[in-house]
């Protein structure tokens, strides 16, 4: 449905107007129209200008005289004929355009969101006034406390003696912790300096052991080659023996053919040979003589092997026991 709006102007009172019969002119521009009203001396049809009025008491107002361009008021309860004052109305025709109703589909998600806005603000409004609240409640209650313990009458606490007494049992303690640690401190000096001095003995010993050491290696050397050299004299003493058994067989062996020859004959010569060989006398004279020489090699090896085992042994014993 097209509508139509219309500024109506205050008619100028006062002022000299048309007739009525040149009351409404036609506007020379397309679309508009130009109504004039001239000024009316009697009661007003517009009831009023500071009420206000609406279309139809306009529309009503206005009621065509004749059939052409010029048209007169009609008002009832008028008295006599008095040329009414017209004021000039524009009207803007691109107001009677339809309007467009269609239904925005982002408004339903606008409102939506503007309820859960409104919804969360509520909530905080809520949640502070409570917390309000609560502030209100506990200062009430700090209030209630602080006239509380400012009318409470402070006693005699009787506990200062005891705390007195407690301080210097403390201070007692504590002159007879500084005397202990004054002793443990001289103390302490005594048994760094006579820790020094077993370091320092501790590091002779070593390195007296480690001489020590270097000559029971070098004495092994010497108890090693004096083994060697006693296992060769015993060899060459066995070898020595076996030749000599070897040699006496062999001669026993000559003089029994010998003799095997001689008995035989039956010519007896008896002379006087002082240079008869008794063998026997021989070989016992050379065993006897290499059995004395094997058994001096043999105890000057283990008297000088016991000698030298139990100087190191000496040695090992003398050696401090190694501090952890």
């Amino acid at each position: 449905m097209a509508t139509s709006s219309a500024i109506l102007k205050p008619p100028l009172w006062g002022k000299t107007t048309p007739s009525t019969r040149e009351a409404v002119e036609g506007d020379k521009r397309p679309g508009r129209c130009c109504i004039t009203a001239a000024p009316y001396r009697g009661i007003s049809c517009y009831r009023g200008l500071t009420g206000g009025f609406g279309s139809r008491s306009v529309c009503g107002a206005f009621r065509s005289g004749s059939c052409g361009r010029s048209f007169g008021y009609r008002s009832g309860g008028i008295c006599g004929p008095s040329p009414p004052c017209i004021t000039s109305v524009s009207v803007n025709e691109s107001l009677l355009t339809p309007l467009n109703l269609d239904i925005d589909p982002n408004a339903q998600c606008v409102k939506h969101e503007e309820k859960e806005q409104i919804k969360c603000l509520n909530s905080k409004f809520a949640a502070f006034i409570d917390k309000v609240r609560f502030l209100e409640q506990q200062n009430k209650l700090l209030e209630t406390k602080l006239q509380f313990y400012q009318n409470r009458e402070c006693c005699q606490s009787n506990l200062e003696p005891l705390f007195e007494g407690y301080i210097q049992t403390l201070r007692r303690e504590a002159e007879c912790v500084e005397a202990d640690g004054g002793r443990l401190a001289a103390e302490l000096n005594h048994v760094q300096e006579v820790l020094e001095g077993f370091k320092k003995k501790y590091e002779e010993e070593v390195a007296l052991r480690a001489t020590a050491e270097n000559e029971f290696v070098a004495e092994e050397k010497d108890v090693d080659c004096a083994y060697l050299r006693k296992s060769d004299l015993e060899a060459n003493a066995e070898a020595l023996t076996q030749e000599i058994d070897f040699l006496r067989r062999l001669y026993e062996e000559e003089i029994r053919v010998l003799q095997s020859h001689i008995s035989d004959t039956s010519v007896i010569v008896k002379m006087d040979n002082s240079r008869e060989l008794n063998m026997d006398c021989v070989v016992a004279e050379i065993k006897a003589q290499y059995d004395d020489i094997a058994t001096r090699s043999r105890a000057e090896a283990e008297s000088w092997y016991r000698t030298r085992q139990a100087h190191a042994r000496q040695v090992v014993n003398n050696q401090p026991v190694t501090l952890t």
